[in-house]
């Protein structure tokens, strides 16, 4: 493992958290930011790469205000972006009239079910700004459920005892994802915001210690080349389709952020990786990816397995006396709404304890038969009708008459690309928002979380903070896109596509990422250990290699040419699994979603707060590609004044 620096001994990270009370320190700061005049907007360039709720959202209102916005996607319109794929609904701590909630319970609810390694003024800015974010997604026209008399419908999740969620049927991503894309579009037909579909970002673009650009490609006619900007956003989403069968859509990659980090962005917390409890198992080992089924299934649905191991029976056959419903056993105080970890640690713990079910005995069972006796088939069609038909269209079952199967599935990736409070990275002009960075969650994310944070990025953060940073530049020219620097990213990204056709291998790109898939499941899954970890090292190590000597990308590059894309991205994944693992070694301890069998209790996470209640963050000492990086780690040290850490216990 080639580790630079160990933690602790590494130059102190800034993050810039404003010192006092955090439950007032987003109202400080925000009092503390720089404006620039409307009448200078425009002359300041900001590059904003991802359409999704927090790319979006961030284009949208940088462009209401008048700057001049870029906004790239590599999807052919901003409505494809994959916030449409979280579907259960969005917190906010509105405190209802009936249950108790609060700013104080969402953030301790979030702190705790972060294993306590969030930043605690980052997670109340999240819950002050969510009492916001409602009111402005239902202006922009997203459809929430309501009750009779008219109010907003809420509903549970995961890892917590109050109804917070507020939810469009099974489709929220979806709802809030089209109201963030009219919002874009609208400032595209304003002349603000300039879209450039069908781009993807290959390199980043720095001199001085600043984003001064980045480096695109045209995945229609091939062609590199470079926008200068003052700032950038990259809001690029997640890392989870790095197992390849993750919940993801298959175009998503790592791609932009991963050619930041080997630019000098560092990268914080990369082995934290969430499997969702509620995804399809993998049904036949030709398919390309498994589909989420929402956690809000479990506000209804109660999960089951035979209690006698490699029980063939049918589901129907099996009374209810033979049936262990081992959430609600072990956990009776949250039962099936335990937190998003915990429910995937048990139910792949009863798997592979030999009680699975289904044909390949790799699933459990979410079972409807209690709700349907006594809420009835119309109050489940009209809380989850389009999941159930969606789970029907997949599997041929109908979930009314017979329990779903399910199994955990790689999902949201905690780690990310590090920022600080003002979700500005390490890089001066490069700001990072929604899954791509690392904020909010710590080791495990709450269900709902995700596209609340999306949302206060995109909406109510990047648009206070990108101009503070704009304000501090004097009228700063925009660079010229024939600066050495970005000729020299331009070239490099050039070399690389041309590496990447000339590899004259057999095999497809594909081929690696199930081989990548395959170890990073078996030696960095739910759970991991220091042997399986090495193991895994090596095998991506081997496979880093192979990759780059039997790789087949036929084709060139003036054209479409969705093969070299894949193999651009496939490269970007065997290099960032690699610190993942290395990620994983690290930290010697478990907490959240990440889960060391030698540091455990009773079968929970053994956290090490006396060590390890810290950021691990990460930076890549070569640029030179496809060379393997040297690591050098730092620990950002957390601290709580508010929620106290505590043994986490749902039981």
């Amino acid at each position: 493992m080639r580790i630079r620096q160990k933690h602790g001994k590494a130059p102190a990270i800034n993050s810039n958290i404003p010192p006092g009370d955090p439950a007032t320190a987003w109202d400080r700061r925000r009092a503390e930011y720089r404006l620039v005049s409307p009448l200078k907007r425009h002359d300041y360039r900001i590059v904003v790469v991802g359409t999704g709720l927090a790319g979006g959202a961030a284009a949208a209102a940088l462009g209401e205000l008048g700057y001049d916005v870029q906004a790239i996607t590599y999807h052919d319109a901003p409505r494809r972006a994959h916030s449409v794929a979280a579907q259960g609904g969005i917190n906010a701590a509105r405190e209802g009239a009936l249950d108790a909630d609060s700013l104080t319970r969402f953030v301790k609810d979030t702190v705790k079910g972060g294993d306590f390694r969030a930043r605690e003024a980052e997670v109340f800015r999240l819950g002050q700004e969510s009492m916001r974010v409602i009111d402005h997604l239902n202006a922009l026209g997203t459809p929430f459920a309501r009750e009779y008399g008219g109010t907003l419908a809420t509903r549970s999740f995961g890892g917590v005892q109050v109804s917070r969620t507020f939810y469009s049927r099974g489709q929220t991503g979806q709802q809030l994802q089209i109201a963030t894309a009219g919002a874009l579009l609208r400032q595209v037909n304003r002349g603000t915001v300039t879209l450039h579909p069908r781009t993807e970002l290959l390199d980043l673009v720095v001199e001085d210690g600043r984003a001064q650009g980045v480096i695109v490609r045209n995945l229609v006619d091939g062609t590199v080349s470079a926008i200068p900007a003052h700032a950038v956003v990259l809001a690029t989403g997640g890392y989870g389709s790095v197992f390849y069968y993750s919940t993801l859509a298959i175009s998503s990659n790592a791609t932009a952020a991963w050619r930041a980090h080997r630019r000098g962005a560092w990268l914080a917390n990369p082995s934290f990786v969430q499997f969702h409890p509620t995804a399809l198992p993998v049904s036949s080992p030709w398919q390309s990816k498994t589909t989420l089924m929402s956690e809000s299934l479990r506000n209804d649905g109660r999960i089951w397995v035979p209690k006698k191991a490699n029980d063939s029976r049918d589901p129907l056959q099996i009374p209810e006396s033979e049936r262990d419903y081992y959430l609600e056993r072990k956990y009776p105080a949250f039962g099936n709404l335990t937190p998003r970890d915990i429910a995937s640690r048990a139910g792949s713990e009863r798997i592979r304890s030999g009680y699975g079910v289904g044909p390949m005995k790799n699933s459990v069972y979410l079972d409807f038969s209690a709700a349907m006796k006594t809420k009835g088939k119309p109050y489940l069609a009209e809380q989850y009708g389009n999941l159930f038909q969606m789970y029907q269209s997949a599997t041929g079952e109908d979930p009314y008459a017979v329990p779903m199967r399910i199994a955990p599935g790689a999902h949201f990736t905690m780690g990310g690309l590090w920022t600080d409070y003002d979700l500005m990275s390490n890089i001066e002009g490069l700001f990072v928002g929604g899954e791509a960075g690392f904020t909010y969650h710590g080791a495990n994310r709450l269900g709902a979380n995700s596209l609340l944070s999306a949302a206060v990025d995109g909406w109510f953060v990047l648009p206070l903070s990108v101009p503070n940073y704009l304000a501090g530049l004097s009228d700063q020219s925009l660079p010229d896109r024939h600066h050495h620097a970005f000729v020299a990213a331009t070239r490099n990204v050039e070399d690389r596509v041309r590496k990447l056709l000339s590899v004259g291998g057999n095999a497809p790109p594909e081929q690696f990422h199930r081989e990548l898939g395959d170890i990073l499941y078996a030696g960095v899954g739910v759970e991991r250990n220091e042997a399986s970890l090495r193991e895994s090292l090596d095998s991506v190590i081997r496979l880093q290699g192979r990759f780059w000597r039997e790789v087949s990308v036929p084709g060139g590059r003036h054209h479409v040419n969705q093969t070299l894309e894949r193999a651009s991205r496939v490269a970007d994944f065997l290099e960032l699994a690699e610190l993942m693992i290395v990620d994983a070694l690290h930290r010697e301890e478990s907490c959240g979603a990440h889960f060391r069998s030698e540091y455990q209790s009773d079968g929970e996470a053994l956290r090490d707060d006396e060590h390890w209640s810290s950021v691990s963050v990460w930076e890549s000492m070569s640029d030179s590609l496809p060379e393997r990086a040297r690591f050098l780690a730092r620990q950002e040290p957390l601290e709580f004044s508010v929620v106290e850490p505590e043994i986490r216990s749902y039981r």
